[in-house]
């Protein structure tokens, strides 16, 4: 009985003497994992960050912009930057229109850029984008002409929506709208591509420019039959109109102008003040010549 005794706490005390020892072994490996591993957060919280990766939609914003609009802000520590701050700096560039910057662990950062869609011309000074907002930017850096806007503060979204409107109308006839000029009193003019000015007023601008698109091919008839009487002249002014004043309920007035060209195509240029004026009232001209002549046009 002793000698069975003896040897179970001999084998209980091995057995507890290889358990502390395991327990030892794991505790220290624990340990040193635990050592290795905040060595490695501590050194990967000051590696700095070794790559900029810029990407976007930006016909106008340099990737060197970007760069130089980011240069007071440390990327020393990948962990520490702010990317609300990387965001703020970038948008304040007078093209960018919005901005997302993320972290790309271990050391990367991410900027996409979008820039702004600049669709017209701004009281000389500013620029209008897609959503009626006005921004200043370097206009010497556009891609390509815009039509020009005028109005008081307050009214770009407005002016925007009449251009698109009425700019999709004038489209049928092959023309498209220069310059939009809204007045204090809101009144419309417009200045067309050809050089051709309308005077829409402030009430029923659409029917106004759909009477002036149902007119103009018959002015130009007329324009075109004066040319073919006055070809046996050696010197000649040619008439071109000069604008067209359409607040009327059932009629419109016609300015002219004096070209030294035949031509009477796009951008014809403003040279002389209007020579007279010719009312059209049910499809009848009539000039302010003491000797008034008449052209009935049959539509």
């Amino acid at each position: 009985m002793n000698i069975k005794s003896t040897t179970t706490e001999n084998q209980q005390a091995w057995s507890f003497g290889l358990g502390l020892v395991f327990f030892v072994f794991v505790l220290i490996g624990l340990i040193s994992i635990g050592w290795w591993l905040t060595k490695i957060l501590v050194e990967q919280e000051q590696v700095p960050v070794k790559s900029i990766v810029i990407s976007g939609e930006m016909p106008y914003t340099q990737q060197d912009d970007v760069l130089n609009a980011m240069s007071n802000i440390d990327l020393g520590n990948f962990f520490q930057i702010n990317v609300n701050e990387i965001q703020d700096q970038v948008l304040a560039l007078p093209w960018v229109y919005s901005v997302a910057v993320r972290k790309q662990w271990p050391d990367e950062v991410k900027i996409y850029v979008v820039d702004q869609t600049p669709v017209a011309l701004w009281n000389d000074d500013f620029l209008l984008n897609q959503f009626g907002k006005a921004f200043q930017a370097n206009k010497a850096q556009l891609i390509e002409p815009l039509p020009e806007f005028f109005g008081p503060e307050g009214t770009e979204l407005l002016a925007l929506k009449n251009f698109t409107n009425l700019n999709d109308l004038l489209e049928y006839r092959d023309l498209a709208i220069e310059e939009l000029v809204l007045s204090e009193r809101y009144s419309w003019q417009l200045t067309l591509s050809d050089g051709v000015m309308l005077n829409l007023g402030r009430e029923d601008r659409v029917k106004r420019v759909q009477r002036f698109m149902d007119v103009y091919p018959l002015i130009k008839t007329h324009l075109k039959q004066k040319v073919k009487q006055q070809n046996n002249r050696k010197k000649q002014l040619k008439q071109a109109v000069d604008y067209i004043d359409l607040r009327y309920d059932t009629g419109l007035a016609v300015g002219w102008k004096q070209v030294a060209t035949l031509s009477f195509s796009m951008n014809v240029k403003k040279q002389q003040k209007p020579s007279r004026i010719l009312m059209l009232q049910n499809h009848e001209f009539r000039t302010n010549k003491p000797q008034t002549t008449e052209l009935i046009l049959n539509v």
